[in-house]
C-alpha cells in the first residue's frame, strides 16, 4: 500500500504540528466525506471508486475493444483535465514511447490541448493513411481548443469514411443531458459517455474522461479502479494513519513556514505527464485568494544536471515531494568493459535499479543537508492498481489541502480571465466593446 515518509522533517518543522492541525484536518475530512464544504457539489470523486456507474464502465470496455478492433489510432481531443490524466496513466504504465512501440493496441494521439496549426497538421498527417477513431471530450462542447480541433478531425473522418460510417468512429464524452456537444452527438447518433456533474475536470481521470483512452491503450481499468478503491478505504480513516493526512499536513506547514514552492520529483521519465496532471490538480485547486503553493516538477536524474544547482544552493523557497515507483518492470545489468576507460567497472554486474536508488538516496541526503525538506511518496510499483492508489491519494490530499487553506478546492474562477480577453480579440459576438478596449491597450 502507498505510504508517505518524512525524511529529517523535524529539522525543518520542529514543532509537533500534527496535533495542532488535527482538528482542522478532521473538519476538512468531514467536508470531503459529506460534501458539506465549499464546492461540495463537486466531490463526487470521493466515493467514485465504489459508486461508479457499472453499466457505463462496461460500455467503456466494449467501446475500447471495438476501437482496438477497427482502428490503428485513437485521436483524443481535450484540454486540461480532459487529457492530462489519461496521458499520464498511459505514459506511466505503457511508456512515453507508447506510439512508437510494436503492440496489439492502437496508437493514442492527444490533440486539442493547444492552438498550434503545426501540431494539428502533424496529427492529421499521422492518421491520414490508417484507420482511426476520435474521442472528443468536453463538458460543454464550446471550449475553444478542443472544439476547433474536433472540426478538423470530424471533417477528416467524414472525408475518409463518409458521414454515416464516420459517426461510428466518434465517441463523445460530455454532459449527460445538455450542451453543444451533447446535442450534436444525439443528433448524429454518436456513442456518448458522461462527464459527471459532480466531478470537476481535474478530478475526472477515473471517469469515462480518462478511462476510455486508458482502456484503448490496453491498461486494465478494473485494476486501476480497484487500487483507487483501496486508497478510498484508507482515506476514509480520519487520522494520521491516512497517508493523505500526513502529506496534506506537512506541505501545509512547510508553506506556512515560508516555502511557497513544491517540486514534484520522480526518477522515472515515464512519470512526466503524471507530474503535469498533478500540477493542474494542485495549481487549480489551491491557487486562489492570493494563497497556495506553486506546483512545479522536475525529472530526476536529468534535472539534477540543470535545476540541481538551484535546488542545492539557491534561495530556500521550496521543498520536494519525491515519488518512488518501485522496481522497474524489466531489469538491465551494467556490462563489464575490459579497458574500463570510463572507470565504471565498479558498477559492472549491478542492476540499473540499484544505481538509480543510490542516486535517489544520495540526492535525498544532499538536498536535505542543503536545506530542502523532502517528502517521500512510496508507491507499490508501476501497475494499474498502484497507480490507482496514487491518483486517489493525490486527489484526496488536494481536497484536504484546499480546506486547510480556507479556499474552495473545486472551482477555478481565474481560468475565465484569459478566455474573455481571447474571445474579445477573436471577435466573438457580444464582446465588441471589450475588443475595442483591449486593442487600444495593445496598441499603446
Amino acid at each position: 500500500m502507498l505510504d508517505v515518509k518524512l525524511f529529517e522533517m523535524r529539522s525543518f518543522l520542529p514543532l509537533p504540528y500534527e496535533e495542532a492541525l488535527a482538528p482542522r484536518l478532521k473538519r476538512a475530512q468531514e467536508k470531503l466525506q459529506t460534501g458539506s464544504g465549499a464546492g461540495g457539489e463537486f466531490t463526487g470523486w470521493v466515493h467514485l471508486p465504489r459508486d461508479y456507474d457499472k453499466e457505463e464502465f462496461s460500455r467503456i470496455q466494449a467501446a475500447a475493444r471495438k476501437i482496438q478492433g477497427d482502428s490503428q489510432a485513437l485521436v483524443v481531443i481535450g484540454i486540461g483535465g480532459s487529457y492530462l490524466g489519461a496521458r499520464g496513466v498511459i505514459d506511466c504504465l505503457c511508456s512515453p514511447n507508447y506510439n512508437l512501440k510494436k503492440k496489439n493496441t492502437p496508437n493514442v494521439y492527444f490533440i486539442g490541448n493547444g492552438l498550434s496549426a503545426d501540431a494539428l497538421q502533424e496529427t492529421l498527417d499521422l492518421v491520414a493513411d490508417v484507420d482511426f477513431s476520435v474521442n472528443v471530450i468536453s463538458k460543454s462542447g464550446t471550449t475553444t481548443e478542443p472544439a476547433v480541433a474536433f472540426r478538423f478531425f470530424r471533417e477528416a473522418l467524414e472525408k475518409k469514411y463518409g458521414k454515416e460510417n464516420a459517426g461510428e468512429r466518434i465517441y463523445a464524452t460530455t454532459d449527460k443531458a445538455r450542451g453543444a456537444l451533447k446535442s450534436l452527438a444525439d443528433a448524429e447518433g454518436w456513442e456518448t459517455f458522461v462527464v459527471p456533474d459532480e466531478i470537476g475536470g481535474r478530478y475526472s481521470v477515473l471517469t469515462a474522461v480518462g478511462l476510455l483512452p486508458i482502456a484503448v491503450a490496453g491498461v486494465d481499468i478494473e485494476a486501476l479502479m480497484g487500487g483507487a478503491a483501496q486508497m478510498m478505504d484508507v482515506c476514509a480513516n480520519g487520522s494520521y494513519d491516512c497517508p493523505a493526512w500526513k502529506y496534506a499536513a506537512t506541505r501545509y506547514e512547510l508553506y506556512r513556514s515560508g516555502r511557497p514552492i513544491e517540486l514534484l520529483a520522480c526518477y522515472d521519465p515515464a512519470f512526466r505527464f503524471m507530474s503535469e496532471w498533478w500540477k493542474q490538480l494542485y495549481g487549480e485547486s489551491e491557487g486562489k485568494d492570493g494563497k497556495g503553493l506553486f506546483p512545479a516538477s522536475v525529472d530526476f536524474t536529468a534535472d539534477l544536471h540543470s535545476m540541481g544547482q538551484y535546488i542545492q544552493e539557491g534561495k530556500r523557497l521550496m521543498f520536494e515531494t519525491v515519488v518512488r515507483l518501485g522496481a522497474s518492470n524489466g531489469q538491465l545489468y551494467v556490462p563489464r568493459d575490459e579497458a574500463d576507460g570510463d572507470g565504471l567497472n565498479f558498477l559492472a554486474g549491478k542492476p540499473m535499479d540499484f544505481i538509480r536508488d543510490r542516486a535517489m538516496e544520495g540526492t535525498l541526503l544532499a538536498h536535505t543537508e542543503g536545506g530542502v525538506p523532502n517528502i517521500i511518496v512510496e508507491a507499490d510499483g508501476k501497475t494499474p492498481e498502484a497507480l490507482g492508489q496514487l491518483i486517489y491519494f493525490f486527489e484526496y490530499a488536494c481536497g484536504l489541502s484546499g480546506y486547510l487553506l480556507d479556499v474552495n478546492p473545486f472551482d477555478q474562477p481565474g481560468v475565465e480571465a484569459y478566455k474573455k480577453n481571447m474571445f474579445a480579440l477573436l471577435g466573438k459576438p457580444g464582446y465588441e466593446d471589450r475588443k475595442a478596449e483591449l486593442e487600444a491597450k495593445l496598441n499603446k
